[in-house]
């Protein structure tokens, strides 16, 4: 069973700190953010630390991060940005204290080691959202999708894609996150089972041959045959290609999935973009697709 933290109320304390890369500019705006939704917001050594490309060294990292899973009154841990680092400190960790008071940890695309991590080893929910380097950009719905899923109130998400997607209505527990960072934690205590649940995928910044890699990684492994519904977020930023691959990431994924029976769905607002909406992990979900439209609900 998978554990759900406690929801939040206004006056809690959530704690901001940077377990990858360190701040290229101030997160004010993202501070001012979830201080108007009533928490008290307590910053890490992390925030402003440096250690040439990530925020501050390994040990301070997983120290002030580690500082944050055992003090009792932090209600919820976010990550300022992702980056890259995470995978450096996972297993530098105790989550001895955490395991008796869970709480809410949030990130998305490098910090997907961390999230596959609590759920994986310590059958815990987190939430795959913005992060307060991002709430600059972010759109409201995607703030708000964030701040309903910390206090629990129930949110549905409708959208329209182009791209078509394969029908069908399931209900089943969400797991997922960045596509690269799911690879890196395969073989580890932080690999997700993937077997009967709705796997969300996203990616930035990749060559498209590297995806259709990654993608068939999973499909030699057994990973994408006994899942329940996929969800494809956005793939976006692609890598240039000196020749042209000649697919897209979606015509890659589709490629690799058709022959499976569970409905598939493209273009999902999730993932490195502006529209980044909340997933709670570990959670379960109801899931209406057709051909250009999508119901996604808790």
């Amino acid at each position: 069973m998978i554990k759900q933290p406690a929801y939040l109320k206004k006056g809690d304390k959530i704690a901001i700190v940077c377990p990858a890369k360190k701040l290229p500019k101030p997160i004010d705006y993202g501070i001012s953010i979830l201080q108007g939704w009533g928490l008290e917001v307590v910053i890490g050594q992390s925030v402003t630390a440096s250690h040439h490309q990530f925020a501050g060294t390994d040990q301070l990292r997983a120290q002030d991060l580690q500082q944050f899973l055992d003090d009792t009154s932090i209600k919820a841990i976010i990550a300022a940005r992702g980056g890259y680092g995470t995978i450096r400190i996972i297993d530098e960790l105790d989550f001895t204290l955490f395991k008796a008071n869970p709480k809410w940890i949030i990130g998305f695309s490098d910090i997907t080691v961390l999230l596959s991590h609590l759920y994986a080893d310590l059958k815990t929910q987190s939430i795959h959202g913005q992060m307060p380097y991002t709430f600059e950009e972010s759109t409201p719905e995607a703030l708000e999708s964030l701040r309903k899923a910390l206090f629990g109130e129930i949110d549905v998400y409708n959208y329209s894609n182009e791209f078509p997607n394969k029908e069908g209505n399931i209900s089943g527990e969400l797991i997922g996150g960045n596509l690269t960072l799911l690879l890196a934690v395969e073989g580890s205590v932080s690999e997700m089972d993937y077997k009967n649940k709705i796997l969300f995928i996203e990616d930035v910044g990749e060559h498209e041959y590297a995806i259709d890699r990654m993608m068939r990684t999973l499909k030699r492994k057994g990973k994408l045959k006994d899942l329940k519904a996929l969800i494809v977020g956005a793939f976006n930023e692609l890598g240039e290609e000196g020749i042209a691959f000649g697919q897209s990431p979606e015509e890659v994924i589709w490629e690799l999935v058709k022959e499976y029976d569970y409905p598939v769905c493209f273009n999902f607002p999730s993932g490195h973009i502006n529209d980044n909406r909340a997933m709670v992990l570990g959670k379960m979900i109801n899931l209406s697709i057709e051909k250009n439209k999508v119901t996604f609900k808790y």
